[in-house]
């Protein structure tokens, strides 16, 4: 990997801002996460310092940001060697969860903290936007999709490709499970919550990106940052998923990747050290490289 040499600067401030900008369980709307930038430290400037530090930082969580936080790990690595950042690809519920009850220094979560969660004390600091991408068999003809017929896919109202321009065979439709922040995601977004109509139900987003590329028939959705050349992403009402169509709003279906600290601990050197780096200019390269869109 190639050194992060803009933060060889001891001392250099960078200015933050953090926009939130996905689906929340709760908003029913991409644009509803806006209310992430709330719940951010968007209007402070992160210090990221030389100085050593040492320790350990728990993390965990979603597992749609895998490669976000491998990216930053082995980063964070090469500057703070004494320094050992875990994860525990749980889930976003179970990363809420891990900072709510303490036993994570960082919960993960793929969609926005929502209402009852903060009141229970955890705040999220959005670290990037990523998009949930529509996925299909390489072997499917269809190249696009409209929002409608998504919803009426997921529903179970439209069972055969035939309906939406692919070939007279049945749909089936690969999600995640309960508690997931893509499903969370992609059914409020989408506006199926509790509607949809699952023929498999996964507990990973690679293990959804597996399943539709073995399936000929199979439609799934999976992060933008997890996707490879064994599934295609097709289009939203003509809109390809892509860092420039997160960006500027254009694509339809995203959602914020969140960290999520409990509001009555204070974090360690270690862990703060962690969060600076991760929502820092400097990161902003590796969270693009890995799939994902910074927000700074």
């Amino acid at each position: 990997m190639k050194k992060i040499t803009s933060i060889l600067c001891a001392g250099a401030m960078m200015a933050l801002c953090l926009t939130g900008c996905g689906g929340s369980a709760s908003s029913g709307s991409a644009a509803a996460s806006s209310s992430t930038a709330a719940e951010t430290s968007s209007s402070q400037a992160a210090s990221v310092s030389t100085a050593a530090v040492s320790g350990t930082v728990a993390t965990g969580g979603s597992t749609s940001m895998e490669s976000v936080i491998a990216a930053l790990q082995e980063a964070f690595l090469e500057l703070q060697p004494d320094v050992t950042v875990t994860y525990d690809p749980t889930g976003s519920g179970a990363g809420i969860t891990g900072a709510t009850d303490k036993t994570l220094d960082i919960g993960l979560s793929s969609r926005a903290v929502k209402d009852e969660e903060a009141e229970a004390g955890v705040t999220g600091t959005t670290v990037a936007l990523d998009g949930i991408a529509i996925i299909v068999n390489n072997n499917n003809a269809v190249a696009g999709l409209s929002l409608e017929q998504i919803a009426g896919i997921a529903k179970g109202e439209i069972t055969n490709w035939s309906e939406v321009g692919g070939a007279d065979a049945p749909i089936v439709l690969v999600g995640r499970e309960a508690g997931s922040g893509t499903r969370d995601g992609f059914e409020s977004i989408v506006g199926v919550e509790d509607e949809c109509v699952y023929s498999q139900e996964l507990t990973a987003t690679g293990a959804v990106i597996a399943a539709v590329a073995s399936n000929e028939n199979a439609i799934g959705y999976a992060s933008l940052s997890a996707l490879d050349d064994t599934a295609k992403a097709v289009t939203v009402d003509g809109v390809a998923c892509s860092e420039e169509t997160i960006l500027d709003g254009t694509y339809k279906i995203q959602r914020p990747f969140v960290f999520v600290t409990n509001n009555s601990v204070e974090p360690s050197e270690a862990v703060q050290a962690f969060i600076d780096f991760a929502t820092s200019e400097d990161a902003a390269d590796l969270i693009r490289a890995a799939g994902a869109v910074p927000v700074v």
